[in-house]
């Protein structure tokens, strides 16, 4: 899912910062650092009386050190709504997002012990939780030892050897913590520091410490041909697009084909395709690939079976099963009805497993036990997961209370006793892996200048491996969602569990690491689902409606720098979905940082509110007509989305005056290209698609992509949202403007396809 336009916040500035030594407490006599989010009055009163002896006032309002508390853990107390209006959080709100951080704070006792936590953890700890800074800075750390204990401070580098750091002649009052005096040395990390994960390491008399210290590029840079000339790709479902040896949904071997044809053919530079994130093992199976169950681990639903190695050599009764199974599920290749990804899994699932029990080669072997080793704990546990879904089904709050724990007993002793299920969902990893690996090599060997960019989306299922596995990492009693806005006025509860910012510190942000490196290893690119949530997130707590939800604020610095920092080190780009209303101020960090917004062309508007030309345009960007949230281009010209939205209660306000401002702004656009001699008189359908794609290469956007649907004619909306089972979202396959199936190789062959092609091919 792509989550729904932001609402408006007051826009201001806030300077991009050298370094973050993210600790979610805040120091004695440290100001908490501004949110440009939270304004800096105090709030004013709520509706909402909480009792005497709450943390609020008798009065309703929020009490000063309730607010001053919310803040110091990045929880806001008021904001801008998508009307303009102020708004100030509801007590009862802060309370229990604050409760699913581990903070007490329903009464003034408990806020007062809260607070008095917040501004000690620094002085308990010798070294910060880790230390993200850029290239070429040189941030302070604060060093706590018992005052007069002299301490060393070194970093050990990633590549090997050792880097002193000089103690800064900065005199800061001890700090009594436990009847003990602490003092604080304030230490200078070089400023010359290669890129990478290295380790801050403190020696004193107690003992040693060691904390991770991340140096991330100043900037993601662009491939310098990338500058020189822009790229363009196509943009599709992955599991839409069939072909006559799909296994009645789309795979990896498609891609493959997909990619090498638009690159050899029509000069294409990258294929983006939706998340690939793993989904549950055990039927049914979410249909959105935005609600997976792991973000780190892919799904073995895209495996092209017949492309695994050990296939080759399969005894004829085996391979006969495969060609069985396969024959089955070709047939579903032209089915005009919704996808059937069960049916699809269970026997793809029949047929890995007999591929899985044919003997490997000590060559294979070894590399499958490479792999295994190299992704390490995360792999173990993902794929133990699935072996106990398999076994006690979902979702995971029916399992038994002792299998809950990835860490206890009763867990290894399953593992033990699973492990041949264990090894299976590990193979099918290293399958995937290969078969990723694959297709970007055809992608590069085809003549692309990226290849496959990948999609990641914003969180995983509530009751997904990654909610057992990364325990304290992801707040629970809570869930991601958004406001109210002009197109969802109820506000919007998306069901994902949001990464917990004090315990990603805490971690040194390696599952963030390691979820990136899985994404990036066979990528060109990643385009990052809702981008925003990198700065913050709106958390709805459990029970409560999504209009009862506040913003948490992220440390964006920690966040990007690493992505920024995985992505250099895969050689690929970065897009962020940054559309809807977004403050300025964090547009210009992320371009500042090097990574490309998302501009479509419907929706670009000047401060008058006309249709944008095509020299206004942001150049660091992917520009697209349209996106996977609105009808296919020849669907939106017809203005499907209305009458789609009118039919399931969605729209805010009359279906004529829906539609006259909807026209009115088509109108609006098609006349600026009938300005700009990009249309004729009495154009065509098609006409008017290749026109308004031509539009877009007059821009100077880097990136221009092509929905594949554009490309079929197709009509039909991919992806409603605000609905559930109104509308069978991301269930529909890859088909004409009739609603015909169309496959792989009849996009190949099209004209249609051939003349969208050569409308933005700048070759």
């Amino acid at each position: 899912m792509t989550p729904p336009r932001e609402p408006a916040d007051a826009a201001r500035g806030v300077a991009p910062v050298e370094s973050s030594l993210f600790t979610p407490a805040v120091p004695s006599g440290a100001a908490v650092p501004p949110d440009p989010g939270l304004p800096d009055r105090e709030p004013p009163a709520v509706g909402d009386t909480p009792d005497r002896g709450s943390s609020g006032e008798p009065d309703g309002s929020l009490s000063p050190r309730l607010v001053e508390l919310a803040q110091a853990h990045g929880v806001a107390t008021e904001f801008w709504d998508w009307r303009g209006q102020h708004t100030t959080v509801p007590w009862h709100t802060i309370v229990a997002v604050l409760a699913a951080l581990d903070v007490p704070a329903d009464t003034e006792a408990s806020v007062e012990r809260s607070l008095a936590e917040v501004r000690n953890r620094p002085w308990r700890a010798v070294l910060p939780d880790v230390v993200v800074t850029r290239e070429g800075s040189s941030p302070r750390v604060p060093v706590h030892v018992p005052h007069g204990t002299p301490v060393e401070v070194w970093v050990e580098l990633e590549g090997g050897g050792r880097r002193p750091l000089q103690q800064e002649d900065h005199w800061v009052e001890p700090h009594s913590i436990d009847s003990r005096l602490i003092g604080e040395a304030t230490f200078v990390v070089p400023g010359d520091l290669p890129l990478g994960w290295h380790r801050l390491h403190a020696l004193h008399t107690r003992g040693e410490v060691e904390r991770p210290l991340v140096v991330t590029p100043q900037r993601l840079e662009l491939p310098s041909d990338l500058v020189e000339r822009r790229a363009w790709g196509f943009m599709t479902q992955l599991y839409s697009v069939r072909s006559e040896r799909s296994w009645g949904l789309g795979d990896l071997a498609d891609l493959g084909e997909l990619a090498s044809w638009s690159a050899r053919s029509h000069g294409a530079d990258f294929v983006l395709v939706n998340p690939l994130h793993a989904a549950e093992p055990v039927p049914p199976l979410a249909s959105s690939p935005y609600l997976p169950v792991s973000r780190r681990f892919v799904n073995p639903l895209y495996l092209r079976v017949e492309d695994i190695h050990e296939v080759a050599y399969m005894a004829s009764a085996d391979r006969s099963i495969i060609e069985w199974s396969a024959e089955a599920m070709r047939g579903l290749n032209t089915d005009p009805g919704e996808l059937d990804r069960d049916a699809v899994w269970e026997a793809k699932k029949a047929a890995l497993e007999t591929v899985f029990a044919q003997p490997r080669t000590p060559r294979r072997q070894m590399a499958l036990e490479a792999f295994c080793e190299r992704e390490g704990a995360g792999l173990l546990d993902f794929a133990t997961w699935c072996a106990l879904a398999e076994r006690y089904g979902l979702p995971m709050s029916r399992w038994p209370q002792h299998v809950l724990d990835p860490r206890s007993d009763v867990v290894a002793q399953l593992r033990e006793e699973l492990a041949d299920r264990v090894s299976f969902y590990m193979w099918l990893q290293w399958c995937l892996d290969e078969q990723l690996a694959t297709a970007q090599r055809e992608a590069h060997d085809a003549g692309m200048r990226l290849g496959i960019v990948h999609d990641l989306a914003v969180g995983v299922h509530p009751q997904g491996a990654d909610v057992w596995s990364l325990g304290d990492a992801l707040a629970r009693s809570v869930s991601v969602g958004a406001p109210p806005d002009a197109f969802n006025q109820q506000g919007q509860d998306w069901s994902q569990p949001p990464w917990r910012p004090d315990q990603l510190a805490e971690l040194g942000y390696l599952p963030y690491r390691d979820m990136l490196r899985t994404v990036l290893r066979h990528a060109g690119g990643l385009r990052v689902d809702h981008v925003i949530g990198l700065f913050r997130l709106w958390w709805v707590p459990e029970g409560a409606g999504p209009a009862d939800g506040t913003y948490v604020r992220y440390d964006h610095e920690a966040l990007i720098g690493i992505l920024a920092l995985e992505a250099q080190r895969a050689g690929a780009l970065v897009v962020g979905e940054d559309l809807g209303t977004v403050e300025p101020w964090a547009r210009d960090y992320l371009r500042e940082r090097g990574l490309l917004g998302t501009s479509i062309l419907w929706f670009e508007r000047d401060g008058a509110g006309r249709p944008l030309r095509p020299e206004s345009y942001r150049d660091l960007c992917l520009a697209s007509v349209t996106t996977h949230d609105l009808p296919p281009t020849a669907g939106y010209l017809a203005g499907v989305h209305i009458e789609l939205r009118e039919r399931l209660g969605l729209l805010t306000r009359s279906l004529d005056e829906e539609t006259a401002v909807d026209e009115a702004d088509r109108a609006a656009v098609l006349g600026l290209l009938t300005e700009l001699g990009l249309l004729g008189p009495d154009p065509s359908e098609r006409d008017v698609i290749e026109a308004l794609h031509r539009f877009l290469t007059w821009t100077p956007a880097r990136l221009v992509g092509v929905a594949l649907a554009d490309a079929t004619g197709d009509r039909r909306t991919m992806n409603q949202p605000g609905t559930d089972t109104q509308y069978p979202n991301w269930r529909l396959p890859l088909a004409d403007g009739k609603g015909e199936p169309v496959l792989l190789e009849d996009v190949m062959t099209s004209v249609r396809a051939a003349a969208l092609a050569r409308a933005v091919d700048g070759r």
